[in-house]
C-alpha cells in the first residue's frame, strides 16, 4: 500500500501567465528556489501577449533568452493560450463549466486551429519545443481539443480527476485548486500566478515547496507513470460529476 501511494501521489508545479511583462521579482525568487531544491516546473508561456492587464507589469527585453535558459535547465515550456485576450463569454457552457470569459471557447474550429498554429510557430521561431498547452481561464470546447490534436499538441495541463487521463486523443493532467495544495493521494498540477504575489505569499510558497519537495515531480515523470484503470476512471467521473453539480448550484444562486 505504501508503494502504491508513493507512486500515485505527486504534484506538478505549473506557473501561469509567463510573458515578457510580468512580476519578475518573484519569477527570479522562484527560479532560485527551484534550482536550490532541484525542482523542474512547467512554465506556461504566452506566445504573443496582448493582455492589457499583464502589459502593465515590467518588461524583460531578453524574455526569449530567459525562456531558452529555462529550457536548457530541463524546465517544461508549455503554451498558455496565444495572446491571452478574452473575447468571448462562456456563460458556463465551457467544457469544464468554469464560466467567465475565454480566448478560445465558442470560436470556430478554424479560428482556434490558427491561433494554436501561430503560437506553436512563434515558439519554433525562437528555437523552443512545446508539446503541452493550457488555455487562459480554463475555458475550452471540443473545437479546442480538436485544434490541439491536429497541431500535435497532445498534452493539456488542465482537467478534473485525481489522476491524469486520456480523452479526445489528448492526455489531461488535472488542475483542481487555485492555491498550492498537496493531496494525500492523487496526481495533479498547481496554478501559480506570480503576478499577484507579495513577499509574505512567497514565504508561504517556499515553505510549501520545502515540505513537499519529495512529492513534486516534473511532467516527464508524471507521464511515465500514467496508469488508466477502472479505479482511476471511476474517480475521475465521480469528481467531474460532483464538481459540475456544485458549479451548477453556485451558478443558479448568482
Amino acid at each position: 500500500m505504501k508503494n502504491f501511494l508513493n507512486k500515485n501521489t505527486s504534484l506538478l508545479l505549473r506557473i501561469d501567465d509567463v510573458a515578457a511583462n510580468m512580476n519578475w521579482k518573484f519569477m527570479d525568487k522562484c527560479e532560485a528556489l527551484f534550482d536550490e531544491m532541484s525542482i523542474i516546473p512547467l512554465v506556461g508561456v504566452i506566445p504573443d501577449n496582448k493582455d492589457e492587464e499583464l502589459l502593465k507589469y515590467p518588461n524583460n527585453s531578453n524574455f526569449w533568452s530567459r525562456v531558452h535558459s529555462w529550457e536548457n535547465k530541463g524546465w517544461e515550456i508549455s503554451m498558455h493560450g496565444f495572446d491571452h485576450v478574452y473575447n468571448n463569454d462562456t456563460k458556463f457552457k465551457d467544457y469544464f463549466s468554469y464560466g467567465g470569459r475565454s480566448e478560445f471557447f465558442g470560436h470556430e474550429y478554424s479560428h482556434q486551429y490558427n491561433k494554436i498554429k501561430l503560437g506553436k510557430e512563434k515558439f519554433h521561431s525562437e528555437g523552443i519545443v512545446v508539446k503541452s498547452f493550457f488555455a487562459p481561464n480554463h475555458t475550452y470546447d471540443k473545437n479546442t481539443f480538436k485544434a490541439l490534436y491536429e497541431n500535435d499538441m497532445k498534452i493539456v495541463i488542465d482537467g478534473y480527476g485525481l489522476f491524469p487521463y486520456k480523452a479526445y486523443g489528448l492526455t489531461f493532467i488535472p488542475q483542481l485548486f487555485h492555491k498550492e495544495m498537496m493531496l494525500p493521494f492523487g496526481i495533479q498540477s498547481t496554478q501559480i500566478h506570480l503576478n499577484y504575489w507579495d513577499d509574505e505569499y512567497f514565504k508561504k510558497f517556499k515553505k510549501f515547496v520545502q515540505n513537499c519537495h519529495n512529492k513534486i515531480k516534473d511532467l516527464k515523470e508524471i507521464l511515465e507513470n500514467i496508469s488508466e484503470n477502472n479505479f482511476t476512471n471511476a474517480t475521475r467521473h465521480i469528481m467531474r460529476f460532483s464538481l459540475l453539480n456544485i458549479r451548477k448550484l453556485k451558478n443558479r444562486n448568482l
